[in-house]
């Protein structure tokens, strides 16, 4: 499986419930999330758009996703919302590797550019360094309707989470457009 095929599996509706563990603070909270992945062509606007911003040729683009969430945490009331859009660039040696570049991070909220690696186990690791800490995630599908996630998180200074996700499917989300305007000429 290529980087391309592992976006087109993600794609769907999906209910994700978290475990995670504040490793300094012996502390363990869930959380659940309601998370929509649409994918995007590689000519999406919203694709060409975020290539520019990172200063990289569009052309170099792979695909594009859509990722929004809704979810809550046990710890607070508080509603946890959010999008962004991710863009695979293979490198150009090894095309299992990458750059993902990303709207807005999750754990910090600004654009950044993390590292990606399609693994020989068909499992995606996306690496982020953030200005003040580390992310790694690996994600893969246990079957087609059930992806699972593991993450670690380390504060730069000594704060470290790890957390777990299960997230099933509830539902597809149509194929992307490809450029059907274009086709009809």
């Amino acid at each position: 499986m290529d980087i391309k095929e592992f976006f087109e599996q993600s794609a769907g509706k999906w209910f994700s419930q978290r475990s995670s563990h504040h490793l300094a603070f012996r502390q363990a909270e869930n959380g659940k999330s309601n998370i929509n992945i649409e994918m995007l062509v590689a000519d999406a606007p919203e694709v060409i758009a975020l290539c520019q911003q990172y200063d990289v040729d569009p052309a170099l683009a792979i695909c594009g996703a859509r990722v929004t969430w809704d979810g809550t945490m046990d710890w607070d009331e508080e509603k946890h919302q959010g999008s962004t859009v991710l863009v695979p660039i293979a490198d150009s040696d090894k095309s299992h590797e990458g750059r993902l570049l990303r709207e807005m991070g999750y754990a910090e909220k600004a654009p950044v550019a993390g590292r990606y690696i399609m693994g020989s186990d068909e499992a995606l690791t996306l690496i982020t360094e953030y200005e003040t800490m580390y992310s790694e995630e690996r994600l893969w599908f246990a079957s087609p309707n059930l992806r699972l996630r593991t993450s670690i998180l380390k504060r730069f200074g000594g704060f470290s989470m790890a957390s777990l996700c299960s997230e099933i499917r509830m539902g597809v989300t149509q194929p992307p457009k490809q450029a059907e305007d274009a086709a009809k000429v």
